[in-house]
């Protein structure tokens, strides 16, 4: 068994042997980070350790200033337990979004507050310039937040690595392709650094932040300047073997319709993107200017609301028949009266999705807006350095041997 059901919420259990050491560091830090405060005896009943294990853990972690000690909690009678709670000073992720004409910079700490959030455009994102300027940004927060930094995620658009797709084009990274980002720029700052697509660091920031929070499996269709669908698939992103999973942007669904860069015609991104967009209107417009049209109305913009509602209804419909989600989410950089009007634009057809008894509507809007994959980005160093994965919480025997308490 994997995990065990508590409060309806699935835990990883912890493993006994030493050198499982490390993952039981990962169960106590994601309980006391989900629960808000325990105590010893409370972590090893959860856990399935011994207390004598759970007890060296935390002074180890007390050690290093991830967690906290609260004192006695006052309740019953007896000797009241020491309750330990996460240090949210006690680490920082630093998470990047690098699109097309901007890099978004998001500061988290271990609590998984928001410390610092800002955009800002980018003339030139060549890896040559941006790089050494994600290099340079890292240091500056470094003086700003005198604490550990755990590491950095960054987050581009896909597809990565793809044979027969060109790669260039107007909504993906030129000189990018066969550039090692984590290796050339972790050798820079000498901390892990983590890579994700933009469309499943989305799906992250929403699991963490906003419309995901009560969800354990969902899709969010995510707008940079094309289109990518991140997966969250009982909690946990869904990659794929080479990080590609969810590049619906690139499906065709106008068989001979408008050429797209990546070599094939009548591709989604074509007709349901930002840059499709920008198209219909014949300019570059910002956030703000498309707030502004949304609420005067501007035709341009109905315009290609109905075409990529048109096009976006049949590839949900797929999506649900596929992957059963709880909800699809949409997302990314278009102000929510956009996203809005578009799902009212919706037209979905039958599919799994159709219960009389759902709990959240077939789609909705996102809660963290503009920022969302780069919040996904600043916690996925967390996720991977703090955070027991379920399918590999029991070795390889069925019961591991106890260790003496």
């Amino acid at each position: 068994m994997a995990g065990a059901l508590q409060d309806g919420r699935l835990i990883a259990l912890g493993k006994n042997p030493g050198r499982s050491r490390s993952h039981n560091r990962r169960v106590i830090l994601d309980l006391v980070r989900s629960r808000g405060q325990l105590g010893r005896k409370e972590l090893a009943d959860l856990t399935q350790l011994t207390t004598q294990a759970v007890a060296n853990i935390i002074e180890e972690l007390l050690s290093e200033n991830l967690l906290v000690d609260l004192g006695r909690r006052r309740s019953g009678r007896g000797q009241p337990p020491i309750q330990f709670a996460i240090n949210p000073d006690g680490a920082i992720t630093i998470g990047f979004e690098v699109a097309v004409s901007r890099l978004v910079t998001t500061v988290l700490d271990l609590g998984g507050n928001i410390r610092e959030a800002r955009s800002v455009e980018v003339s030139d994102p060549s890896p040559q310039v941006l790089i050494p300027r994600l290099a340079r940004e890292v240091a500056a927060i470094r003086d700003r937040f005198r604490t550990t930094l755990t590491g950095v995620g960054v987050v581009m658009p896909g597809p990565f690595e793809i044979e027969g797709l060109s790669g260039v084009g107007p909504t993906t990274l030129p000189g990018w392709a066969g550039v090692d980002v984590a290796a050339q720029l972790g050798a820079l700052i000498n901390v892990p650094v983590v890579i994700e697509n933009d469309a499943n660091a989305a799906a992250v920031g929403e699991t963490l932040f906003g419309a995901g929070q009560q969800l354990s499996s969902f899709c969010v269709i995510y707008f940079g300047a094309g289109l990518g669908l991140g997966i969250i698939q009982e909690n946990l992103p869904l990659r794929g073997a080479f990080g590609n999973a969810g590049e619906i942007g690139h499906v065709v669904v106008v068989p001979g319709g408008r050429a797209c860069a990546c070599g094939q015609a009548g591709c989604l991104e074509r007709y349901a993107s930002l840059h499709a967009l920008h198209e219909r209107l014949g300019r570059i417009t910002d956030f703000d200017d498309l707030d502004r049209m949304q609420a005067s109305d501007d035709p341009d913009l109905a315009a290609w609301l109905d075409e990529a509602a048109v096009h976006l209804s049949p590839m949900i419909v797929m999506l649900e028949n596929i992957l059963d989600p709880e909800t699809v989410i949409l997302d990314g950089a278009l102000p929510d009266a956009i996203i809005d009007a578009l799902i009212e634009r919706l037209s979905l057809g039958t599919s799994v999705a159709n219960r009389r008894n759902r709990a959240t509507p077939r789609v909705i809007r996102g809660r963290t807006g503009q920022m969302t994959a780069a919040l996904g980005a600043a916690a996925l160093p967390f996720s991977d350095a703090l955070t027991p994965r379920l399918d590999t919480s029991r070795g390889p025997t069925a019961e591991p041997t106890p260790e003496p308490a």
